[in-house]
């Protein structure tokens, strides 16, 4: 008892210890109690997370919004049942093994897990939730469900457009035609304001044409959660309002409204009720967004060509390939015109059917008559219906039956054509339109109220012309298909090349229209039965028209309206058309018009457009119901510019209200003054003298169009309005005085004798004119003079648009305004200013004017050299004193001015505030510009240089170009989308402050923009620095706020101390940069600056995106003397898009891409350009890497590669390296194009690895220069490759051997057996150039030579090892074996080949049949041809047939063996030094029956055969031909030399004669005579009794020889010559201007007097062109000319006589036995 009562004492007291002991002593003893604790909480926790894991499940299924704390307390569990999930599984493993841990672990443990004990037992006691989630409110089906909505440019506009509007107004209208897209749009509106949290609450309802009002107010209450208590409509509207004003923010969507109506009667608050509610309403008809008071109206238009391919194709499920399917789906799509609905609903029927219901599909489309199939267009028909039917409703039975029947009318025109107003107006009238309504000026308003109506109906789309319509081709799909059925039945066909089979139903239809019938038409009826045809448009073609018989309208009694274009007709037949009322013709020819005229009695509307006819008729006044006459450019027989009417016709067309006459025309105004009152419109022309002597003035008309002096014509001329021009005037005006007072458009062109136009025209006039027109009026000084002012003047008060060019003496606008008259100023609706060339003009506006003119919305000012400010003081200073700043043009959006060399400033005294409205700002060429408003002043009245400041919040485009004398500008522009500044200089130094707003320094400051918050200047989209000098930094990035995501165009140049572009930062947001260039910036290092370039308030870069250029397409960088590198690689990955990069004339680029951070390589990396197709790197002195190390680059697009002058570039492109980068050439190159090499020091081959994979398919150009290790181009390989080269082009390749390289075996591939199979063969090769290649042997083997169809030229020079140019192929007697023909050389070209002694095989020679210059020099062993075992006809020598060759120069070939040319069109012969080699000489030539070229040192040059021979020879010289002695046998006196204007001959000495006498005299076009060490001739012209008998046959009367055209002669080292001409034979050179004589040591006479011709006493010779005469050296000569012979030399300027000592002739002694030459007053020689 005593030991269990010890033991209790222990026990308790142990307890009591561990409950007073630390709680670090219980993690040891009382381990078991805290784990099992812990394991029960935690497993109790998970049982209550899997239960309120289901609760919140089956909320979710309920559509619950589950509460926050449900979800807070959720998270928490999962957090902490994933956290102490490790403990968990170290307690199982210890329970697993059994053993017994460590204290220290123990304690360890225990310590954890009482830790989180507490924190789960709190989860469980917060876990008692009585509901996990409520009712929310609906979101609405459309925003939680996809759309069709296409990423379109005019979706995407108006979607812009509506997300900024509902930020700023209230009701916003967007319209466009049924099926463009509204609801969608509109969905994706809700959808985008729902995800950028702008609203509360988000409604979208349908109204549609018969609106439910129940469904929608249930609808908005459903997505408010709001339960009715009331049950009528205006109790549930009362509660949806009241519920409504409850949420702050709310935007509601009204779908498909189509007229006014009230939304409070929904219970829809907006406006002041409720400013936080924002409505979007879409609707089809224009008038709702007006009658709605939308304060935005933005248009939906239809989609482009390739973005309705795109929704087409996604919608069908196509694949983007190049399929058969794809272009028949292409065609489909393309029917659809690009409306969404149209081309949802064709592409979901057509998708997952065969090509051949494809097919079928189009065929339909093509042929209409898809317009039946509901499975097709059923979905678009059904709201184009809707629109139909409405045009009813607000309008009589009969007002909406006239507006539909003038819809249908439209579907009539053309597919895709505009429709001229003109034209459906008097169509609608000739059909009835409207026959209520009687004269034909109010059915024209009716009509074009009808037009409006459907345009804002969306059944008809507007055009940039006003008076021409459009109708989108499914909307006239749709009408063909209302007027297929029914009582008006409509046919109409395009591209009419038979005539439709379908008789029998013909008789139905009302309305045809035949559109491009050919004229050869099939089958085309000369008579057809159309009993209810009401209107007929047929339409020929321009240049051939249709041809129609006169009997083919018999059968058209009904017919009202004729529309005819390029129709040839007679209006014979017209006879049997009782009720036609319009007839139309444009481009026709009629026959018989002026004599059936009486034929259409009910006619009301002709018009005749370019049309031909017989005459303008009396017969034309039996048309008496003829309301519209209209004769524009009308051709009629026997007049060509006048048109003749007979007289007094017009005032005899009684019922006559509309006379259109534009051509010239002889209507006299004084026959007009009794029917003038009748007419409503005017449109004439009309010259000066058809002006009455009497007094006339024209009476009010409603609508003219009249031109006075010069005639203008065009046959688009708008008849619609109130138009005067007058042009080359000087007549008074007073004729026109009640047509300036509604005259809209006035234009003035050499109109002299006015001063001004009011009040010199009238006073109060001119104020309904919107378009004023000025055109060098010289006697203008101003518009209006309010000097003269004896009341009121109101002039211009409508004006909208004024052009003003080439007035000289205009100086202002305005005279005489002072600021009483502001109120009653003139153009105060003036919009569009435009004025050029006025240079008397000092200033345009003056103050007062510029404050009147509040609608001013652009203006352009050109080439005003005086002018000084655009606003300011002029003649009006005296009156202004007032120096307070002005407010003026609030709505100028666009501002222009160029080339004003005097202009200082743009505004005086003029308040920033007044050009809220800019958007444009473009300043060029002004060189004394120096601020946009003027300079302040100091005390002394000098200009004071300040920095100004303008808030331009809306300007998008700032240009600013040569104006040197500017000074800096701050200006404010957040909407900035293009800054172009260029050339602008300081005048003085400025200190420009740092501001709180984001500003750009506009002029030549050290920095562009001033950065001060996020997003700055985001909307840049291009950006023009251009020689600003003081450009430091354009933007400064210190809080990296710069972001410029829409920059895509970038190009600085000449910024000299610009030091970098980019900061990283900055240079991360250019995700649409597109175009970078930068040229001239010497000062610049890097384009990014590196990481250690970058402040630490500025270097926060961690966890931020590398930077990437995805959209960079160009890039070039030039004359940038300090650049080392252009971007850091390892930041900056290879721009995908990239297309163009070049990169020149940098004299420190060292790296075009530099390795960022030494960033660690993957071997063999590929880095692929797919798209650049343009790389050129010129001039590049320091580059040595195109890329870091290690990368292979891939250029698998590549087209143009130019490598040129970069001596150190080791990285080459194409050598496999370890160490630097290179190209793959694999398919890498398949697209290149153009390459070009230059300066590659250590390049050694071009292409190296597996050859036989290389692709240069496309290659047409190679040019080569400056690689001095190359050794070959290509492999045989590469070579066949090569089937698109054009040119190729090599210089300076010291090493190169030959072009291909020739191997047996390429990777075990036998190349002999592809050779003999495969031959090499360049079929586009044109142009061959090689020209310092020390080592090259040959270019290649012949097996080439075979496959050079159009090779055209040759050019190899300075190749001293050259042996051939192509290495022939032997056979084992050593002769060549090939046989080449080469149909397409035209020229050939070797100079300075020391060892080449073949250039073709001999049977070559066939094979130049075009062959045009053949140039041959220096070449000592060149043979030309190789020897061959074949044998011509005519021995060992080539007979070369070239008929076109037209230049031959052979020089210095030693070696050169004779060959024989046929060359009729021979003009230059150059034979020089030619085959002087002893073996060579005294070869015989056989005599051929054709005339030859002898290309040799022969002793004959020409064989002439035949008449006229070489008469195309120009220039002839032969030089060092040893053997020659005649240069033609002249025995058949055929040779004719009409064409030889020069002929040198040196230094063939066994030359015996030049011409014969027959000869001779054909050298009418001789100028240049040449002769030189001739040795062995004695006379230049033979004398007759040395000419042989044969070749003085019909010598007998022949005209004496003449030399008209001889300029200089020159004959010099002829020993054996004696005279140079027979004096008799040849009369005195009358041309000749140097005759030089010299060592011709025989030379007796210059001039030898021929048969002693008796000589007349004192006979005068004058040579009037003669000045210079040269005699040396010559030891026999004796007389200059015959005796008795007197020579005038009046020209002479210099005279030279030197060792002559038997010269007798005397030049200045008058004798009786000597010739003298008589210098008088004529000869004053410079030099004796």
């Amino acid at each position: 008892m005593a030991e269990s009562v010890a033991s209790a004492a222990v026990e308790n007291v142990t307890n009591q210890a561990m409950t007073y002991a630390s709680p670090y002593v219980r993690y040891f003893f009382c381990y078991g109690e805290i784990v099992q604790n812990f394991t029960n909480q935690r497993n109790a926790l998970k049982l209550r997370k899997l239960r309120m894991d289901t609760r919140v499940d089956e909320a979710k299924r309920q559509i619950e919004v589950i509460y926050e704390d449900v979800e807070d307390w959720l998270k928490r569990a999962e957090k902490e049942l994933e956290e102490t999930q490790n403990l968990q599984d170290e307690i199982d493993r210890v329970k697993c093994f059994k053993w017994c841990p460590k204290w220290g672990w123990r304690y360890c443990l225990s310590k954890k897990l009482a830790e989180k004990t507490p924190i789960i037992s709190k989860l469980l006691e917060t876990s008692n939730f009585p509901q996990v989630g409520y009712r929310g409110s609906l979101q609405g089906i459309e925003f939680i469900t996809p759309t069709d909505f296409m990423d379109s440019e005019s979706s995407k506009s108006a979607l812009n457009r509506i997300m900024e509007a509902i930020k700023v107004v209230n009701m916003i209208g967007l319209h466009g035609m049924p099926g463009v897209g509204k609801t969608t749009l509109a969905q994706e509106v809700g959808k985008h304001a729902r995800k950028q949290k702008l609203f509360d609450k988000v409604v979208m309802f349908t109204m549609s044409q018969n609106p439910n009002i129940k469904n929608i107010q249930d609808k908005v209450a459903d997505i408010l959660r709001l339960k009715f208590e009331a049950s009528s409509q205006d109790g549930k509207a009362e509660e949806l309002l009241g519920s409504m004003r409850r949420v702050n923010k709310i935007l509601v969507i009204v779908d498909d409204l189509w007229e006014e109506f009230k939304l409070e009667s929904i219970g829809i608050p907006f406006g002041d009720d409720h400013k936080g509610c924002k409505i979007l309403l879409t609707t089809r008809q224009y008038d709702v967004c007006s009658k709605m008071k939308c304060q935005k109206e933005i248009q939906l238009g239809i989609l482009s060509k390739d973005e309705a391919w795109v929704l087409f194709r996604n919608q069908a499920g196509l694949k983007d390939d190049c399929s058969i399917l794809n272009e028949v789906a292409r065609e489909v799509a393309g029917e659809c015109k690009g409306l969404p609905l149209a081309i949802v609903t064709v592409a979901k029927a057509l998708k997952d059917k065969s090509l051949d219901d494809w097919r079928d599909a189009n065929q339909r489309f093509k042929e209409s008559t898809h317009l039946y199939d509901e499975e097709f267009l059923g979905g678009v028909l059904e709201p184009l219906k809707l629109s139909y039917d409405y045009l009813k409703k607000g309008n009589n039975q009969m007002t909406g039956n006239h507006i539909q029947m003038c819809f249908l009318l439209c579907s009539l025109f053309p597919e895709d054509e505009e429709i001229p107003l003109e034209v459906l107006i008097m169509c609608g009238i000739g059909v009835g339109l409207f026959p209520n309504v009687y004269s034909i000026e109010d059915k024209r308003k009716r009509i074009v109220e009808a037009v409006r109506k459907l345009q804002k109906s969306g059944l008809l789309l507007e055009t940039d012309d006003a008076e021409r319509i459009r109708m989108h081709d499914v909307v006239r799909n749709f009408a063909h298909w209302l007027t297929s059925t029914g009582e008006n039945r409509f046919l109409v066909k395009d591209k009419l090349k038979e005539w439709p089979d379908m008789v029998e139903s013909f008789e139905c239809y009302t309305a045809i229209a035949l559109w491009n019938c050919s004229s050869n038409i099939k089958n085309f009826p000369d008579k057809v039965e159309f009993s209810k045809l009401k209107t007929l448009f047929l339409h020929g073609e321009e240049d051939d028209l249709l041809v129609v018989s006169s009997a083919f309208f018999e059968e058209m009694k009904a017919l009202q309206v004729l529309l005819l274009l390029n129709v040839n007709f007679s209006l014979k037949g017209f006879h049997f058309l009782p009720n036609l009322k319009t007839l139309f013709c444009v481009g026709c020819k009629v026959e018989n018009f002026s004599s059936s005229l009486t034929n259409m009695r009910r006619l009301e509307i002709l018009a005749l457009i370019e049309t031909e006819i017989d005459e303008i008729s009396e017969e034309l006044v039996k048309l008496s119901t003829l309301k519209y006459l209209r004769l524009d450019n009308v051709e009629v027989e026997e007049e060509e510019e006048e048109m003749k009417i007979p007289p007094k016709l017009v005032s005899r067309l009684t019922s006559l209200r509309e006379l259109h006459v534009n051509k010239k025309n002889n209507i006299n105004l004084s026959e007009l003054k009794s029917s003038m009152s009748r007419l409503t419109a005017l449109s004439l022309y009309l010259s000066t003298n058809q002006f009455p002597q009497e007094d006339f003035v024209f009476p009010k008309l409603q609508r003219y169009n009249i031109d006075v002096g010069e005639f203008n014509f065009s046959s688009n001329k708008v008849l619609t309005i109130r138009r005067l021009r007058f042009e080359n005037f000087s007549s008074s005006l007073s004729a026109f005085k009640n047509l300036f007072c509604n005259v809209e458009k006035l234009e003035l062109e050499n109109v002299s004798g006015l001063k001004n136009i009011v009040p010199s025209i009238g006073k109060n006039v001119l104020n309904e004119l919107t378009s004023l027109k000025l055109h060098s009026c010289g006697d203008m000084e101003f518009l209006t003079d309010k000097t003269r002012d004896q009341g009121s003047i109101v002039a211009f008060s409508n004006l909208v648009e004024l052009n003003i060019q080439n007035m000289v003496s205009l100086k202002g606008l305005c005279y005489g305004l002072s600021p009483s008259h502001c109120a009653i100023a003139s153009f105060t609706r003036l919009k569009v200013v435009t004025i050029e060339s006025c240079h008397e003009m000092k200033t345009i506006f003056s103050p007062c004017l510029a404050q009147s003119m509040l609608c001013i919305e652009e203006l352009y000012i050109y080439f005003c050299n005086r002018l000084e400010q655009v606003i300011g003081f002029a003649q009006e200073e005296e009156i202004t004193k007032n120096d307070s700043r002005l407010y003026c043009c609030p709505k100028l959006k666009i501002l222009e001015i160029e080339y004003c060399s005097s202009l200082k400033y743009i505004c005086a005294n003029t308040s920033t505030q007044g050009l809220q409205s800019l958007e444009s700002v473009t300043i060029s060429d002004c060189p004394q510009l120096m601020q946009i408003f003027k300079m302040e002043q100091n005390e002394n009245g000098q200009d004071v240089v300040v920095s100004q400041n303008h808030c331009w919040p809306k300007l998008k485009t700032f240009l600013i170009w040569n104006c040197e004398l500017f000074s800096c500008v701050i200006v404010e522009a957040p909407q900035l989308e293009k800054l172009n500044l260029r050339y602008l200089g300081i005048i003085r130094k400025i200190n420009v402050p740092v501001l709180n707003e984001d500003c750009i320094v506009v002029g030549n400051h050290e920095k562009v923009f001033q950065v001060q918050g996020g997003y700055s200047f985001s909307r840049i989209k291009q950006l023009y620095l251009k020689n600003l000098f003081e450009v430091r930094i354009i933007w400064n990035d210190f809080a990296q706020v710069v972001t410029l995501e829409n920059l895509t165009t970038l190009k600085l140049k000449g910024c000299k101390k610009l030091r970098y572009i980019f900061s990283p930062t900055m240079a991360r947001s250019l995700s649409h940069l597109v175009n970078l260039s930068i040229k001239g910036c010497k000062e610049i290092e890097r384009i990014i600056l590196a990481h250690d370039q970058i402040s630490s308030s500025s270097s926060s870069n961690a966890g931020l995106q590398p930077i990437s250029f995805p959209n960079l397409t160009k890039i070039t960088v030039t004359n940038c003397g300090n650049l080392k590198s252009l971007f850091p690689f390892g930041s900056v990955p290879i721009p995908p898009k990239l297309e163009c990069l070049i990169v020149e004339r940098n004299s420190k680029l060292e790296q075009v891409f530099e390795l960022e951070d030494e960033l660690k390589v993957v071997a063999e990396e590929e880095m692929k350009f797919d798209k650049l197709e343009k790389l050129s790197l010129k001039e590049l002195p320091s580059l040595i890497h195109f890329g870091p190390k290690g990368y292979h680059f891939v250029l698998s697009a590549l087209e143009d590669l130019k490598v040129r002058d970069c001596p150190k570039l080791t990285a080459s492109f194409f050598i496999d390296s370890q160490e630097f980068v290179h190209c793959e050439t694999k398919e890498s190159m398949a697209n290149l194009i153009s390459l070009q090499l230059g300066s590659f020091l250590e390049l050694s081959c071009i292409w190296n690895g597996s050859n036989h994979c290389i692709n240069l398919h496309y290659l047409k150009i190679i040019k080569i220069t400056g690689c001095g290790k190359l050794t070959y181009l290509f492999s045989e390989f590469t070579a066949r490759a090569l089937e698109h080269l054009k040119l190729l082009y090599i210089r300076n390749c010291f090493s190169l051997e030959q072009l291909i390289e020739e191997v047996e075996k390429v990777d075990e591939i036998d190349v002999s057996n592809m050779k003999n199979h495969y031959p090499l063969f360049w079929p586009k090769l044109r142009t061959v150039d090689i020209r310092k290649c020390k080592n090259l042997k040959y270019l290649c083997s012949s097996t080439l030579a075979k496959g050079l169809p159009d090779l055209r030229s040759i050019k190899i020079e300075d190749c001293p090892r050259l042996i051939q140019v192509f290495n022939v192929e032997k056979n084992k007697d050593g002769f060549g074996l090939q046989n080449h023909c080469w149909p397409a050389l035209r020229t050939l070209r070797i100079v300075n080949c020391q060892i080449l002694e073949y250039v073709f095989t001999n049977t070559l020679s066939r094979g130049f049949l075009l062959l045009e210059s053949v140039y041959l020099k220096n070449c000592p062993q060149l043979k030309v041809f190789s020897p061959t075992e074949e044998r011509d006809v005519i021995g060992d020598h080539i007979l070369l047939n070239v008929s076109c060759l037209r230049d031959l120069s052979v020089s210095n070939c030693p070696q050169f063996s004779c060959f024989i040319v046929q060359a009729q069109l021979m003009e230059v012969l150059v034979l020089s030094n030619v085959g002087n080699n002893r073996q060579l000489l005294n070869v015989d030539l056989p005599i051929l029956k054709k005339d030859c070229i002898v290309v040799g040192n022969h002793e004959e040059v020409f064989q002439v055969q035949g008449r006229c021979s070489f008469s195309s020879i120009k220039k002839l010289y032969l030089r060092n031909l040893f053997e020659v002695r005649i240069i033609w046998k002249d025995f058949a006196q055929v040779v004719t030399l009409d064409n030889l204007t020069t002929l040198k001959l040196s230094y063939c000495k066994k030359l015996r004669y030049i011409f014969s006498p027959t000869t001779a005299r054909s050298l009418s076009h001789l100028v240049d005579l040449f002769i030189e060490g001739c040795e062995k001739i004695e006379r230049l012209i033979l004398a007759k009794d040395q000419v042989s008998s044969s070749s003085l046959n019909g010598d007998t009367g022949l005209q004496p020889i003449s030399f008209p055209n001889l300029t200089k002669i020159t004959v010099t080292k002829c020993e054996n010559l004696k005279s140079l001409v027979p004096f008799g034979s040849v009369p005195a050179l009358l041309k000749l201007e140097s005759l030089i004589v010299k060592r011709n040591a025989k030379l007796e006479q210059v001039f030898k007097l021929e048969d002693e011709v008796e000589v007349v006493a004192e006979e005068e010779m004058n040579f009037d062109k003669l000045k210079w005469l040269t005699l040396e050296e010559l030891p026999s000569l004796i007389h200059f000319c015959p005796k008795g012979c007197h020579f005038v030399l009046s020209a002479l300027t210099e005279l030279k006589v030197r060792c002559c000592p038997k010269l007798t002739t005397s030049f200045f002694i008058d004798s009786q036995e000597f010739v003298q030459c008589k210098t008088k007053v004529f000869i004053n020689p410079t030099t004796l």
